[in-house]
């Protein structure tokens, strides 16, 4: 504090206290006892007192409230503040005393113009205690531990002379700056207690309340109590560091509420860089070591490690340090926040900070540090070359990736690349880099997985390549996946199971995109056999077969291989959720089930999101495909949790999307079908497969709501894309049955004739034992055929296998004795209602598969909450379909259901 001096005070009686509340908050307990103190010292009673804590923590305002305390108690103030740059100077603080002193306005004050050096030690002394026996006297020293010696000395022989004198030395001491054993100021060891009053105030950290008061002084409103405790947190008690935050924040325009918490850090870590800054001049350049090896260390620092790598006694330097307020306090040194620490290691090069970083993780590794800790200093470093460098920190990149840090992880791995590893460990790396981006940054995951493929390795690296193909392959890269992965497959050892699942990864890459594939990019990949030799190609082949619908007992046998035990570990997860697909399209849906739960909980365990949202996708598929569009739309959520924002791929969101679409009409609600599908584009953006998937789903949706035109479009569209890629199955998708509906049935009949008779001739090749429920049976029914020609039947038992079939050549199925029953009469008054004619579909005709189903059970008698469990929709959904199938029929209840449908009731329970 400056030199200054009090006004003469008034008069006050030995009682008199402060009239008005104290400035210091969190401070009554210092304050009352140093007004007791000055109360003595009217008395007669001499005391030595002496204020001491950390940076920042209130030393100096205490001081100048003593001060005002002590003009309010008529006792004269000399006041002076030691300062560092002329600690070397001496008697520069006696001078300012002595000074202080003659301003004062005291009674006996020395002439102003002798200076102290001219007096002798013990004729100062005599100076002041002269003038505190005509009036009492307050000397107060603030950061006394700059004093220059000579000064030092002097107070040391004042407060030796004491006794009998009213004069009271108060001084402030950081503890930034321990004083040495001789630097303490202390009263002649023959004076009592009752002689020479001794205090030692020690300033420690601010209540809770304290801070709320400093934070309602600031704002004319009440902090949120959530900002109130996070304040508190942050400035750790210390009201310097506090009283800087909330000027920051108030600068910045902020108000003390829960939502600029995070603007309260950034204004907390930037008080700290300061109060950190100034704290390090003050301290000597070997305690600057000391804090640069905790800096390092980070919280798994110990004395050991300190003493190694700074070469000092840990348990003196810590002690040295403990007043500074930068550490915690306890046996293990770590900083109170981190800007601290960056502070510390900002005065280094970068050069210089690697080295420490590396020569902290260096001997953490040797005395069996955890891992965590090690990884910690090691992203800081250098690299070091070591072996077990990168096994470690790909360990704990891994572990990150398992607890859902992939940022983590992905920061390990990138520290890990600086290292000089082996090719094969490279392509590793990257693709394991890629896996933990995948969530946050897609298209960087994307590239990284191009930069592993292209890498340059020997056969080692097969594993990693099949990894890295295998995830550019489910992203849906079609386009650059296929050169690269030949270009891989040629690197790979020929007869190893890396290279055939790399060429059973490029066929399906392929069967999506064939266009991508040039002839000129890298070696050449050998076609694919009808019956591979390895497991990994055998789901490549059974997934062509199914979608070419040649053989479906072959494409079952196919399917079958990959999932062998001894084939599982070289099948690649995205190649058995091929195979699944395949039996799924076979109608062996229980078989596919099981298969699919087990490529899911493989790549949940994997951690491929990308493999586990085809999974479910597939899930999806094969659910609605069984009538139960409950569990289709559960596997449709569980997609989504796995594929959250930005992870979805480009080939997985159109399917999702159309799965969504398709589970909404299963559930007849084709306006949130509609509504689902409004910001998909599909010409030209979905690419593969899963394009054609979504232009089947509008299709469908626009038919749905009578948009023949437009159903019609995308529907040829769908199947031009299929046909492009020689997808000829109906199990797949019916698009032409569908499409057929889409006719107008006032033009020529022959188009949608055609393509039934295509449909119905490719399902009797394929031999699958029914088109699958909820694609193929849900459509409207076709137009009717036109006077004189009948048109082919459509109906769910004309693609089963089962029936009789016709002669060969034929493309109709033979006529059976149900199919030869009269249709159904239409009720009563509808025949002659306006719009009516003998042209239009049979009622019966004109209910979906999913309207058919509910009615069929209602006819059973089973009450609609029944209906809604046994087929995994809601109660709702059963009276949409019942209120539909009524108005179809023309009829008006369940009463007249079984009738209008000729449905004889199965028996009840």
């Amino acid at each position: 504090m400056p030199p200054t001096s009090a006004p003469r005070p008034g008069r006050r009686t030995p009682g008199d206290a402060p009239a008005e509340p104290s400035p210091l908050a969190g401070r009554e307990r210092e304050e009352a006892l140093l007004t007791a103190a000055l109360l003595n010292l009217r008395r007669g009673r001499p005391a030595v007192a002496g204020v001491h804590g950390p940076p920042g923590i209130g030393r100096s305002a205490l001081l100048d409230r003593a001060a005002a305390l002590a003009a309010r108690a008529g006792v004269r103030v000399a006041a002076a503040q030691a300062c560092r740059d002329e600690s070397g100077r001496p008697h520069s603080l006696a001078a300012r005393l002595h000074g202080a002193l003659a301003r004062s306005g005291h009674a006996a004050a020395p002439p102003p113009h002798r200076q102290p050096q001219d007096l002798e030690r013990a004729a100062l002394c005599r100076v002041f205690l002269a003038a505190a026996r005509t009036e009492p006297l307050l000397v107060v020293v603030d950061d006394v531990q700059w004093a220059d010696q000579a000064s030092l000395r002097w107070l040391q022989a004042l407060a030796r002379r004491l006794a009998g004198t009213p004069l009271m030395l108060l001084t402030a001491h950081s503890d930034a700056a321990p004083a040495a054993p001789g630097d303490h100021i202390t009263p002649c060891p023959l004076d009592g207690e009752h002689t020479v009053a001794r205090h030692t105030l020690t300033l420690g950290p601010l209540p809770d309340p304290a801070v709320g008061r400093l934070l309602a002084e600031a704002w004319p409103t009440p902090a949120d109590p959530a900002f109130q405790e996070a304040a508190a947190r942050a400035a750790d008690g210390n009201p310097a560091l506090l009283r800087s935050v909330i000027s920051q924040f108030a600068r910045h325009g902020r108000t003390p509420t829960g939502d600029n918490l995070d603007h309260l850090a950034d204004c907390t870590a930037e008080a700290v860089r300061r109060r950190t800054r100034q704290t390090l001049t003050v301290l000597p350049e070997e305690l600057h070591g000391i804090l640069r090896v905790i800096a390092a260390a980070g919280p798994d620092c110990t004395h050991p490690m300190i003493a190694a790598l700074a070469g000092a006694p840990a348990p003196r330097a810590l002690a040295r340090l403990s007043g500074t307020g930068l550490l915690l306090p306890g046996d293990r040194p770590a900083f109170r926040h981190p800007a601290a620490a960056e502070t510390v290691l900002a005065a280094l090069t970068t050069e210089s900070r690697e080295e420490l970083h590396a020569r902290a993780a260096a001997w953490a590794y040797r005395t069996a540090a955890p891992d965590s800790a090690v990884a910690r200093m090691l992203l800081s470093a250098r690299p070091a070359g070591a072996a077990w460098a990168v096994g470690l920190l790909r360990g704990e990149a891994a572990r990150h990736r398992t607890t859902g840090r992939p940022a983590d992880a992905a920061r390990l791995l990138r520290r890990a690349l600086h290292e000089p590893v082996p090719p094969a460990q490279r392509v590793q790396l990257l693709t394991e880099l890629a896996a933990a981006v995948l969530p946050t940054d897609p298209e960087t995951a994307d590239r990284h997985l191009r930069q592993a493929l292209l890498a340059p390795a020997g056969t080692t690296a097969g594993p990693a390549w099949v990894s890295a193909a295998e995830l550019l392959v489910a992203r849906g890269d079609m386009a650059a996946a296929q050169p690269l992965i030949a270009r891989a497959a040629g690197r790979a050892a020929p007869d190893g199971d890396e290279a055939a699942a790399l060429r059973a990864l490029y066929r399906l890459a392929e069967q999506s995109e064939p266009e991508a594939a040039h002839e000129l990019d890298g070696p050449r990949v050998p076609p694919l056999p009808p019956r591979p030799a390895t497991a990994a190609e055998a789901a490549a082949a059974a997934w062509r077969t199914a979608l070419r619908g040649h053989d479906i007992g072959l494409a079952r046998d196919l399917a079958r291989t990959a999932f062998a035990p001894a084939a599982r570990r070289t099948v690649p997860l995205l190649l058995q959720v091929a195979a699944c697909h395949a039996l799924v399209l076979s109608g062996d849906h229980d078989e596919a089930r099981t298969a699919l739960d087990t490529v899911l909980l493989r790549a949940r365990h994997a951690d491929v999101p990308p493999v586990a949202g085809l999974a479910l996708l597939v899930t999806g598929l094969a659910e609605l495909a069984r009538g139960r569009p409950g569990a289709a739309a559960d596997a449709l959520d569980r997609a989504r949790r796995i594929m959250p924002g930005r992870g979805r791929t480009p080939f997985l969101t159109p399917g999702l999307i159309a799965l969504a679409a398709l589970v909404r009409l299963e559930q007849g609600e084709p306006d949130a079908a509609e509504r689902l599908l409004a910001p998909a584009h599909p010409y030209g953006t979905a690419a593969g497969l899963s394009g054609a998937l979504l232009l089947y789903a509008r299709g469908r949706t626009h038919l749905a709501r009578g948009h023949r035109e437009q159903a019609l479009t995308d529907l040829l569209e769908c199947g031009r894309r299929l046909l492009a890629r020689q997808v000829t199955n109906p199990a797949f998708l019916p698009w032409r049955r569908i499409a057929a509906s889409a006719c107008d049935p006032a033009a020529d009949a022959t188009v949608p004739a055609a393509l039934l008779a295509e449909e119905q001739r490719l399902t009797h090749a394929w031999g699958a034992p029914a088109t699958p429920a909820g694609t193929a049976a849900d459509g409207p029914r076709p137009p009717a055929e036109p006077a004189g020609r009948r048109a082919p039947d459509t109906s769910p038992r004309a693609t089963d296998p089962s029936a009789r079939r016709t002669a060969p050549g034929d493309g109709t199925s033979a006529a059976r004795p149900e199919d030869r029953r009269p249709p159904p009469r239409p009720a009563a008054g509808r025949a002659g209602e306006p719009g009516y004619s003998s042209a239009d579909p049979l009622p019966r005709q004109q209910l979906t598969g999913a309207e058919l189903r509910v009615a069929g059970l209602a006819a059973d008698g089973l009450p609609n909450r029944a209906i809604a469990d046994r087929l995994s929709v809601t109660p709702r959904t059963v009276e949409l379909h019942l209120t539909k199938t009524y108005r179809k029929l023309g009829i008006r209840g369940r009463a007249e259901l079984a009738a209008a449908l000729e449905h004889r009731p199965k028996a009840t329970p």
